[in-house]
């Protein structure tokens, strides 16, 4: 199992890389209103992911932890195709 502290640092770069190409893409095109709205979205992501791994009581650490990992390569992935269509 991966460690929390490694899952915390994935979603830190993944949603820190997100964040700087929403800023790259909306400068680019001139789009600073949607690509504002992509880059809050991808905050309150950053932020509820968080606090999911950092939940406790959780009986399943093993499962929980699998499952924030795929969440957030949905979510990323999400959030870059809105960025593509910029």
């Amino acid at each position: 199992m991966a460690s929390i502290k490694n899952l915390k640092k994935d979603i830190n770069y993944v949603l820190g890389d997100v964040i700087e190409y929403a800023l790259d893409v909306s400068i680019l095109k001139n789009e600073s209103k949607k690509g504002d709205a992509i880059i809050d979205e991808a905050i309150e992501t950053f932020d509820t992911l968080v606090a999911k791994v950092n939940a406790k009581g959780v009986e399943n650490k093993k499962a929980h932890f699998k499952s924030l990992n795929g969440e957030l390569e949905t979510k990323a992935k999400a959030l870059v195709e809105k960025i593509n269509s910029l």
